[in-house]
């Protein structure tokens, strides 16, 4: 490097290094700190001083160290070899760093982001003569078994194809060439992007249809759509990572992309154990297939939480313009959201509501806008989904939480989780009274004519249901259940049902793990066809008892733990059946 591209360190302040003589450095570029060359970000400039947010350890650094700047923001290189991959905030693959520096990461260490040595058969789509803009596909990749990775024509590059070749190439092989007005351009199968800047589309709409995720509180009550955002707040050990987890696995999008963000390093350890095991409900392959994961645990450096979402993000935004539908989960915003607040106090800004920076609200709001459902950039019609689902983990669960409340502000679905369903083996612990989706009007058509023409309207009767219940608890509290009349006592036992049959869900059962859509509207179907027969039957005369102990109730309960593959037969079977025994009761 020369002379007059290095800048000296001036002060360090744990992750924040001021440094000198950065005359010509731009905001976000990346630079090497000291003569072990950890990566820093420039995140303010005054004059020739730049404040750089350093993604290693700083201990031991001083004054008078050299700061070289590269010139470049920080990016993410993409292209063939992302899936199964398992990287750190700043994309350095973690099997690979490894075996260079065994089980701690050492300062400094660097490693090819994507392999370089690998060969991938690429087979074109695009042919010499053909003009292309950005966003055409020029040949495809089987990167895995299940998922075909698209070569795409970069931004911002447009033209005639010169010469295409089909093979075996690197990553860093030339694969196309393409004559534009401002050049010939040579295409590789991979190239880099800035992780702040989201990657461009032609337009984005309303999601059209949810992502069926298999957990029931969920599909049914407070439903996400592909391309949606959703925020998931609770308290320590209320189940957030457990249901980050079991979206991960089972969600209905085609790659998933997973960010642990600053959370503890057993909890990425279940990942990355569980993930390579389990099987894909769609193809019966690995689910690793079609993951990508970014594991920055509390231990690693507190800035590089930071970098960890653009990273992911941008990774999945990518997918998202092949025309697939991609899942990005975030666990934990709040501990991004603690990173800015600790660089902003080394900053000595101007605090916001406790501590945050004033900028909190709007880092936010640009990280969840980068969901979307949208017409992808190409000549031909091609449609790609991002959702973004974030848990945020406010202290002690206060939902009055800065991070909490400006994550609502941008997010569509708000899936709250409450200490004590937890810690009543309530899983998912998420609220029915407190929790809400702006999707869940939007999808009633979709529903009518997906599912059946009354799965809406049950949704709004159980709602209805659970509602009541937690009016008449008031008063059962006071003078016992038994003093409530029988049509009161009735409601209280189907809100029970709907609860603990229906909304309740075993997350390590084989069968319970994951409910179609299919039989969450049949299982629900029979809760309220047993609740309106039961209604019949009492103005009939049935005494209470009869029908609070009909053997039907039984079955209901075992509902959950019906296999997918007889679940339809089986509950049609339950609901024919529950009028016909109901109504012998009042004869």
């Amino acid at each position: 490097m020369s002379e007059e591209k290095i800048g000296r360190v001036i002060k360090v302040s744990g992750p924040l290094v001021v440094a000198e003589n950065m005359t010509g450095a731009k905001m976000y570029d990346v630079v090497r700190v000291s003569e072990q060359g950890l990566i820093g970000e420039i995140i303010e400039l005054k004059g020739d001083l730049a404040s750089i947010q350093v993604y290693e350890e700083t201990g031991g650094m001083g004054p008078g160290e050299p700061v070289h700047l590269t010139g470049s923001p920080l990016s993410v290189e993409l292209g063939p070899g992302l899936l199964t991959s398992i990287y750190d905030g700043i994309q350095r693959p973690l099997d690979i760093i490894v075996q260079k520096a065994g089980d701690f990461i050492s300062r400094g260490v660097t490693a090819d982001k994507l392999p370089r040595d690998k060969k991938w058969d690429f087979k074109p789509v695009a042919k010499v003569g053909d003009k292309l803009i950005a966003g055409d596909i020029l040949g495809t990749v089987q990167e895995t078994s299940i998922i075909e990775h698209k070569i795409m024509v970069p931004p911002g590059i447009s033209g005639e194809v010169v010469s295409i070749e089909a093979g075996e190439f690197t990553i860093e092989e030339d694969i196309c060439v393409v004559r534009g007005e401002d050049g010939e351009h040579k295409i590789k199968m991979s190239h880099r992007w800035p992780v702040r800047q989201s990657r461009p589309f032609k337009k984005k709409h309303l999601p059209r249809t949810p992502l069926t995720t298999g957990q029931r509180v969920i599909d049914t009550f407070f439903p996400v759509g592909k391309g949606g955002t959703a925020c998931v707040p609770g308290p320590f050990g209320s189940g957030k990572t457990v249901i980050q987890h079991q979206l991960a696995k089972w969600a209905d999008a085609d790659i998933i992309v997973y960010v642990g963000c600053g959370e503890r390093g057993n909890e990425m350890t279940d990942v990355l154990n569980e993930f390579p095991e389990l099987k894909d409900p769609k193809t019966g392959e690995p689910l690793m297939k079609r993951t990508v994961l970014i594991a920055n645990t509390s231990n690693m450096p507190v800035a590089a939480r930071e970098a960890s979402v653009y990273t992911g993000i941008t990774i999945a935004e990518y997918f998202r313009d092949m025309g697939y539908s991609v899942a990005l989960m975030a666990d934990s915003t709040s501990r991004w959201a603690e990173a800015m607040r600790e660089i902003s106090g080394r900053l000595e800004e101007m605090p916001g509501d406790e501590g945050y920076p004033a900028y909190l609200a709007r880092r936010i709001a640009e990280f969840y806008e980068r969901a979307g459902w949208v017409d992808t950039l190409g000549s031909e019609e091609r449609i790609g989904a991002l959702t973004v689902i974030g848990a945020v983990s406010p202290p002690g669960g206060d939902l009055a939480d800065p991070v909490v409340q400006a994550t609502l502000r941008v997010a569509r679905v708000f899936w709250s989780l409450e200490a004590e369903l937890a810690y009543q083996r309530h899983y998912p612990a998420i609220s029915w009274l407190n929790s809400y989706s702006l999707y869940g009007d939007v999808f009633d058509e979709y529903y009518r004519e997906s599912v059946s023409p009354e799965f809406p309207d049950n949704r709004v009767k159980a709602m209805a249901i659970l509602q009541t219940e937690a009016d008449l608890q008031e008063i059962v509290k006071l003078v016992g259940a038994e003093a409530l009349d029988a049509p009161d006592r009735l409601t209280l036992d189907s809100a029970q049902s709907i609860r603990e049959d229906f909304l309740q869900q075993h997350a390590f059962n084989e069968i319970d793990t994951f409910c179609s859509i299919e039989k969450q509207d049949l299982m629900l179907k029979a809760i309220l066809t047993f609740e309106a027969e039961s209604r019949k039957a009492l103005a009939a005369g049935v005494p209470f008892k009869a029908i609070d102990e009909h053997h039907i109730r039984e079955e209901l309960a075992r509902m959950k733990r019906i296999p997918e593959s007889e679940a339809v037969a089986k509950i049609k079977s339950i609901i024919e059946r529950i009028p016909k025994e109901l109504g012998a009761l009042a004869k």
